[in-house]
C-alpha cells in the first residue's frame, strides 16, 4: 500500500474510533403501564436516567435513546411489544417490563434474541425463565418471607390475606404463607384496580379479628381497600408489598400502613441521596422504589451497551458476568445477577407511611 494511502486510512480509522467513543448512540426499549401510578413512577426513573446519560452529548444526536411502549400490564400486549423490540435491530436491550405477568409473557419472546432487565417484576415465575432475562428487584419468594417475619417480630399471630389473582399477588402470598408461623385466618383473591367492592371483605375481617391484614396487590386495589378499611375502622396492622409504595402520597388513607419496599428515600447512602435530590428537583415529588429500580435498570443497561458494544449477545454476556466485575453500584444497592437472572443479595426494607413518605421501620 502506498505510504500516503496508508496514512490516510490510519487517520480515517482514528477519526471513526473517536466518533464511536464520543458520539456513542444506544437504542433501548422500555415497556410498562405508563398510565398507572406505579408505571408512571417507573417511567420517571427511566427519564431521569436518560437525562443524566445525555447531559454531555453534543449536537442533536442523543447518546442514548429509549423507545417507550405501553403494555398496560397485559401479557398479550407485552408479547406483541417484545416482538416489535426483537424485530427492530437497533434495539440492543430492554428496560422492563414492569409487571410480573407482562414480563413472564415477554421473556419467552426475548429468549435467545434480546436481553431484558425487568424493573419491578418480582414473581418467582421469572427465576431462571431465560438466560436473557434479568431483574433488579428481589423475588417475591424472598419479599413475602421478609414481610411475614416482620409481622412475627411485631408479635402478630393472626393474619388475613387479600391478594390480586395474578402472578404478582399469588407469588407474594405463597411466600408470606410459608414464612408466617401464626394462624392464617383467611386468604381471598381480589380484583385488580379500584373497582373491587371491599365492603364484604372488611366486614368479614372484622368478624375474624386478625391482628394483621396483608394485601398483596398494587396501589389501585390498595387504595380501594384502605377506603373501606378506614370507613369501618378496621383495627389490624395493614401491610402491603412493594406495590403499595405509591400510596405514600395519600396522607389521609395510607398514613400508618406498612410497606415492604425495595427502596426508601431515607437511605443515607451518597448515591441514593443524590438520586432523591435530583428526582425531587425534576418532578417535585419524592421517588419510591418503582422510580429507583427503573433508574438503576436504565443506567445499568446503558453501561452494558457502552462497554460491551451495541451487540445484543455482548450486552447479555456483560450482564450475566456483572458479578465478576464487582457488580454495578446503583441507588438501590449493589447489583449483580445469579445464573437464574435474580439479583444477588437484594432485599426489601420494611417501611411505614408517615406524612407522605416511606419511613424506615423496625430499626432498618
Amino acid at each position: 500500500m502506498p505510504k500516503r494511502l496508508f496514512i490516510a486510512c490510519t487517520v480515517a480509522s482514528l477519526i471513526l474510533a473517536c466518533r464511536s467513543t464520543t458520539g456513542y448512540r444506544v437504542t433501548l426499549g422500555a415497556a410498562g403501564p405508563w398510565t398507572e401510578e406505579y408505571g408512571a413512577m417507573n417511567r420517571r426513573g427511566i427519564e431521569l436516567a436518560l437525562e443524566e446519560l445525555n447531559e454531555h452529548s453534543s449536537g442533536d444526536r442523543a447518546r442514548v435513546q429509549v423507545l417507550f411502549r405501553d403494555d398496560a400490564g397485559d401479557g398479550m400486549r407485552a408479547t406483541a411489544i417484545a416482538q416489535e423490540f426483537v424485530d427492530r435491530r437497533e434495539v440492543v436491550a430492554v428496560i422492563g417490563h414492569v409487571n410480573s405477568g407482562a414480563m413472564v409473557a415477554a421473556a419467552r419472546i426475548y429468549d435467545g434474541r434480546l436481553p431484558a432487565v425487568a424493573t419491578t417484576a418480582s414473581t418467582p415465575a421469572l427465576t431462571g425463565i431465560s438466560p436473557w432475562t434479568f431483574r433488579v428487584i428481589s423475588s417475591d419468594s424472598m419479599n413475602g418471607l421478609e414481610i411475614a417475619r416482620f409481622a412475627m417480630r411485631r408479635g402478630r399471630r393472626r393474619a388475613a390475606i387479600l391478594y390480586e389473582n395474578n402472578a404478582y399477588g399469588r407469588g407474594l402470598t405463597d411466600a408470606f404463607v410459608r414464612g408466617f408461623k401464626g394462624l392464617i385466618v383467611s386468604a381471598d383473591p381480589i380484583s385488580e384496580g379500584e373497582k373491587q367492592d371491599f365492603e364484604p371483605f372488611v366486614t368479614y375481617l372484622k368478624q375474624q379479628n386478625p391482628d394483621v391484614v396483608f394485601v398483596a396487590g398494587t396501589g389501585a386495589s390498595g387504595l380501594a381497600f384502605l377506603r373501606e378499611a378506614r370507613r369501618q375502622a378496621l383495627g389490624a396492622d395493614l401491610v402491603g408489598g412493594d406495590g403499595w409504595s405509591v400510596l405514600a402520597s395519600d396522607t389521609t388513607l395510607a398514613d400508618g400502613v406498612y410497606v415492604g419496599a425495595p427502596f426508601s428515600a431515607e437511605d443515607r447512602g451518597a448515591d441514593a441521596r443524590r438520586f432523591v435530590e435530583r428526582f425531587r428537583k425534576r418532578y417535585g415529588m419524592t421517588p419510591d422504589g418503582n422510580a429507583a429500580l427503573a433508574y438503576d435498570a436504565t443506567m445499568l443497561v446503558a453501561q452494558a451497551a457502552e462497554r460491551a458494544g451495541p451487540n445484543r449477545r455482548a450486552v447479555r454476556d456483560y450482564l450475566a458476568r456483572l458479578g465478576e466485575r464487582g457488580g454495578y453500584r446503583g441507588v438501590t444497592g449493589n447489583i449483580a445477577f445469579a445464573p437464574d437472572g435474580d439479583p444477588i443479595g437484594k432485599a426489601i426494607v420494611m417501611t411505614r407511611i408517615h406524612r407522605g413518605a416511606l419511613t424506615l421501620e423496625d430499626g432498618q
